[in-house]
């Protein structure tokens, strides 16, 4: 006989186990699909939480991400329920979406309360892991030469960081024109060509990101075309 394990709301039974496994490799319909099973959490912290300037739909969908967060980050062997796990995932979520649209509002005043950060939250984890490895991936697809400096300058790869002037006596140029490539590798790397998955991640992929993205772009362009140095 198949045998599965009842719990009051974590798991309801080995094959959302499986789902979560699933998910977390990588399977988009898994994930789908408990997207759609636990939904009905995103309405409910919502409708409690304290919005603001903050719009109901724009609640809503950082609330949705806060819940795809705590599917990607959710461990039942840890032995609590899946809805207590995403519920707080999902407050926490719709409350830096509540900051943003209170430092948006130039009439606001006053001090928004800081959000506490758990550092041993599986999902807090994940999420400084994925954000990292998206920054890893966009850095390597830098050309050649903006990717040494862009390494060197901010110490990755387990290096120190380096300043403009010993940058280039290593590669044999100012350090003016250091700061320069450096000012490039940043405006390719905010590209939306080149930073969508970091974005997502970083909850900058609006219209209007992407827009500034692209109009930085054409700027930094249009001075190096009146500024080039070999």
């Amino acid at each position: 006989m198949h045998n599965q394990v009842q719990t009051v709301d974590g798991l309801s039974d080995t094959t959302e186990a499986i789902l979560f496994k699933q998910a977390q490799a990588g399977c988009e319909a898994s994930l789908n699909q408990l997207m759609s099973r636990h939904e009905r959490l995103v309405p409910f912290v919502v409708r409690r939480q304290t919005l603001g300037k903050l719009p109901f739909v724009e609640a809503v969908q950082a609330g949705r991400i806060g819940l795809w967060r705590a599917i990607m980050g959710y461990d039942h062997q840890r032995g609590y329920a899946f809805s207590t796990y995403a519920c707080t995932a999902i407050a926490r979520h719709i409350w830096q979406a509540v900051k943003r649209a209170e430092r948006a509002d130039p009439e606001s005043v006053g001090i928004v309360p800081a959000v506490t950060i758990d550092e041993t939250d599986p999902a807090v984890v994940w999420e400084a892991s994925a954000v990292s490895a998206a920054l890893n991936a966009a850095v390597e697809r830098l050309p050649e030469r903006l990717r040494d400096i862009i390494m060197a300058r901010y110490g990755l790869a387990g290096k120190s960081a380096t300043t403009y002037r010993e940058i280039g006596a290593t590669l044999g140029f100012t350090g003016e024109r250091i700061r320069q490539l450096h000012t490039e590798a940043l405006v390719w790397l905010r590209h939306p060509a080149h930073s969508q998955c970091l974005r997502a991640l970083l909850e900058r992929h609006t219209v209007a990101d992407y827009e500034a993205a692209e109009s930085l772009a054409q700027h930094w362009l249009r001075w190096r075309g009146g500024h080039r140095e070999r």
